[in-house]
């Protein structure tokens, strides 16, 4: 917590200054990709055109009047469901309850108006949403509060891993790191490795976005999908709900778990409170949401012995002096919060600001140490994402949008913050026993240390006009500023004084220890985008440019790095080429009866890799002492690496099959070029060192077939299933330069990629009764991810990389729900139950030797991997859990 004071002191001026000045300028809390647009045609009973018919959005300032030909178009409308209502004098007024609205789709909704010559009554219907949406041009998700509240998830996570095509967090078989995860329309990804800063429970989410395929030029620094969370807002009248759950592992009776069971009811726990409503400015609403989350692992180790523990290994005397304690050797403590508050001061402008935090400690559960707990590392990051986003709009055609954010992450991996914390040197290094309890460590503490830290100031802008009836046009800039620091805030070295083996602490010593590395690289992008929506045909096509400048150096020339070698031409730093890319974006959707359509999606996608891989060991002087046939220097980075590129090609057809039942089936193909590899370079000296390049290349083929059918009575269902294969020259940057120190052959060529899952199958089984319960069960199969068979131990002993295949699985989720009125509030209480069957083994480790996670044809050797119950799926979690609601 002191390291999240010292952030809010030293960034005062961002989190409060700025969003005052801003508040005082602009006269919204959404921003491009945040809302979506109504469509249709107003006609009468016998089908010809009302124009000057009024279409209101009940509870809201939006509207239209239709034209002389009956048609209409509202944009910027925040996702949810609404009310619209058509009136015309001499007609009756029509209004249409449960209307959805959806990020960046239209939603077509007609009316037809009856005559009066009586007074004017209001016919009141309610909307069906379409069960397939023939209008979109590629595969989407988009899942509602009410959908998310039906389902046995809690974070953003658990929901995108639900999504046909993803498996474990790769989106159709791309590396991870590939996808744009984004909050309110802006960028929420680290630049250090492209993953989200934030976790996000999903009290927070109003509308999930999931894009798996082709995506619009709008969304940019990702080749494989994108993932659009917008967040809920504060309220007109005054709201508050809460829910609180505690939960443990149940898996009585599972001895082949290789853990004695010991029920710990209370080792998970979550606490959640939320309130919204108006503030006693005018016109201005709050939303504020806090939630303590407490998770302790299955597995637990005994504190016997303590890191200064003393023992004779040469006598193998062991003296332990821990408590005898068990305690999880792995947990995670979260605080996490919203704080949102919107205000339109005049017509037309909307004001919002809103900061998100994530506060956690933890510890990844090492069996090594299962007898030495206190010896492992504790992992804590605080996540920051705050900003102000103005809305305004100039006429019920155009609308702009200024976004201006900071994305604050800080991460830390040691086990004392301190260096010379004197605790280092008492302990000692990891040491154990092969003759003790499997070589468990007995004294000593983990030396590794890892700071990672990046501070990025975003400032986003987009315009949107529906310029004609057909043609809605969007172009926008963003501008992108980062400071990432990285590395060993000191390090314990190892050295020899006297003949004896002694430890002494060291802050930095570049190249050999750099300590913590600095990088300050910007990045600029633009795009525009027409959306064409003629007659039933919609097509949507645009582009994207990306500049980004490393602001780094690399040496001028590569083949005397150091500019050491004598005789050789003189090598000095230069700059690193600023890249700039032009990225074209297409999808057509044809409808080819009033149920059913064909779509098309064509694209081309770049991505700069995480800084965190190009900049790291990228200080060249390292290799001062490089000689042919000496040391190695690992992979050395590279500043000067261009984007990462993929081509995406889609297409599919869409068939609302019944009234009740809608089938979605696509195909897809992806050229992967110049991702992350490694490129061997000799010097003049006939020295021989690796670095990280664009060499690396794969490509996935395959289809998704998803049925979806609509509530009858009580049931409903969905299902999808994919079928992929993704090949690759390496599953790794690294791995190419980790075969030739292995004395393998270092040439590319075309295996199965680690995550190539070749089967999918996900499905979704609800029943509910909206007063009175939920019951929801999510199965999700898969079948064998790939893994390299062994033969043997030692040289030589693996044969074709990935040529065996996992076992399949199959987990199943459960969450059950039971509605009621206590003391006049709406409360509901409910199970979640997760890993239903407690399947052991879910594409995890398998032995090389048998491809099987239980058993070792090397039992000896493998006695440790036999002994570590950790190597399985997380067993069966039950949690329950209680919500009050006041509306």
């Amino acid at each position: 917590m002191q390291t999240s004071f010292k952030f809010l002191r030293t960034n005062l001026y961002f989190l409060l200054v700025i969003p005052f000045m801003l508040l005082i300028f602009f006269s919204s809390n959404l921003n491009g990709g945040t809302t979506g647009k109504l469509s249709g045609r107003v006609v009468s009973q016998v089908n010809e055109p009302l124009p000057s018919a009024n279409i209101q959005i009940v509870g809201t300032s939006l509207g239209a009047s239709s034209d002389i030909d009956g048609y209409y178009n509202v944009i910027n409308i925040p996702p949810g469901k609404y009310k619209i209502q058509f009136s015309l004098v001499g007609y009756q007024t029509l209004i249409v309850q449960d209307v959805l609205i959806t990020t960046d789709q239209t939603t077509k909704l007609g009316a037809a108006l009856e005559e009066t010559v009586l007074e004017q009554k209001t016919v009141i219907v309610t909307a069906t949403r379409p069960i397939v949406d023939i209008n979109l041009t590629s595969s989407m998700v988009s899942l509602s509060s009410d959908d998310i509240q039906m389902l046995p998830v809690q974070e953003i996570r658990d929901i995108v891993n639900l999504q046909a095509g993803v498996v474990d967090g790769h989106f159709r078989g791309g590396r991870q790191g590939e996808v744009q995860y984004q909050v309110n329309g802006v960028t929420v990804n680290n630049s250090f490795d492209n993953t989200s800063i934030l976790r996000l429970d999903r009290s927070l989410l109003q509308e999930v976005q999931v894009i798996s395929g082709t995506f619009d030029a709008e969304y940019g620094q990702a080749m494989s999908g994108v993932v659009n969370a917008v967040l809920k807002s504060g309220t007109e009248d005054f709201k508050w709900n809460a829910e609180l759950y505690t939960g443990d592992f149940l898996y009585p009776g599972s001895t082949k778990r290789l853990i004695n069971y010991k029920l710990r009811p209370f080792s998970i726990q979550n606490y959640q409170i939320a309130v919204s409503g108006p503030t006693p400015l005018p016109k201005t609403y709050f939303l504020f949401n806090a939630r303590r989350s407490i998770s302790n692992d299955y597995f637990y180790g005994t504190r016997r012995f303590t890191p200064t523990d003393s023992s004779d290994f040469e006598k193998k005397i062991f003296k332990p002096t821990g408590d005898q304690k068990d305690v999880p050797l792995g947990y995670s403590n979260e605080w996490s919060g919203l704080a949102k508050i919107t205000n339109k001061p005049v017509a037309h402008i909307e004001i919002g600001y809103q900061a998100i935090l994530n506060s956690i400690e933890a510890k990844r559960t090492n069996f090594a140490w299962r007898l030495n707990p206190e010896g492992t590392p504790t992992q804590r990051t605080i996540s920051l994402v705050h900003g102000i986003d103005v809305t305004h709009t100039l006429s019920n055609s155009t609308f702009y949008n200024i976004g201006v954010r900071q994305n604050y992450f800080k991460y830390t991996d040691f086990v004392y913050e301190d260096v010379f914390d004197p605790r280092y040197i008492d302990a000692g290094p990891p040491q154990s026993d092969g003759t003790y309890e499997l070589g468990a460590v007995v004294q000593g503490v983990d030396l590794s240390r890892f700071m990672q830290q990046t501070n990025t100031y975003v400032i986003k802008a987009s315009v949107t006009s529906q310029v004609t009836r057909d043609h809605q046009l969007k172009a926008g800039v963003e501008l992108q500023y980062s400071d990432v620091e990285f590395g060993s805030p000191g390090y314990i070295l190892q050295t020899t004084e006297g003949g004896v083996m002694v430890l002494r602490p060291k802050l930095s010593q570049p190249p050999e220890y750099p300590g913590i590395s600095t990088y300050r690289p910007i990045s600029i992008s633009a795009y525009a985008q027409d959306q064409i929506e003629w007659q039933d045909l919609t097509l949507r096509f645009g582009a994207r440019s990306e500049y980004f400048d490393s602001r780094a150096t690399i040496p001028s020339d590569l083949q005397n790095p150091a500019n050491n070698i004598a005789g050789a031409p003189k090598s000095y730093p230069i700059k690193a080429t600023k890249k700039i890319t032009v990225a074209p974006r297409l999808g057509v959707s044809y409808p080819i009866t009033t149920r059913s359509a064909l779509f098309f999606a064509y694209g081309h996608f770049y991505q700069l890799p995480g800084l965190g891989q190009i900049f790291t060991n990228s200080d060249y002087t390292i290799l001062k002492e490089l000689q042919a046939g000496g040391i190695s220097y690992g992979v050395l980075g590279n500043p000067d690496i261009k984007p990462e590129r993929t081509i995406q090609y889609e297409f599919g057809y869409k068939h609302e099959l019944t009234d009740f039942l809608g089938m979605d089936i696509s195909v897809f193909y992806k050229d992967i070029r110049d991702l992350l590899g490694v490129e061997f370079i000799s010097t003049y000296t006939a020295a021989e060192y690796a670095r990280l390049t664009n060499v690396d290349f794969g490509n996935v083929i395959g289809f998704t077939l998803s049925l979806d059918q609509r509530r009858i009575g009580l049931l409903s269902t969905s299902l999808d299933y994919t079928w992929q294969m993704a090949q690759g020259n390496s599953s790794d940057p690294r791995e190419t330069a980790t075969r030739a120190s292995a004395g393998e052959d270092p040439r590319p060529r075309q295996v199965p990629l680690n995550w190539d899952q070749r089967n999918t199958l996900n499905l979704t089984v609800m029943l509910q009764d909206p007063k009175n319960f939920s019951f929801s069960a999510v199965s999700r199969f898969g079948s064998g991810q790939p893994y390299t068979p062994a033969i043997g131990a030692g040289f030589g002993q693996g044969l074709e990389a990935n040529s065996g295949r996992k076992p399949s699985h199959l987990i199943v989720d459960l969450r059950g729900e039971k509605y009621f009125t206590f003391a006049g509030f709406p409360v509901s209480t409910f199970i979640r139950v997760f890993n239903l069957f407690d399947s052991r083994f879910a594409n995890g480790f398998v032995f090389g030797d048998t491809g099987n996670p239980d058993y070792s044809l090397n039992t000896i050797g493998d006695r440790a991997l036999l002994a570590n119950p950790t190597r399985f799926y997380p067993p069966r979690r039950i949690e329950i859990g209680l919500t009050i609601n006041y509306n």
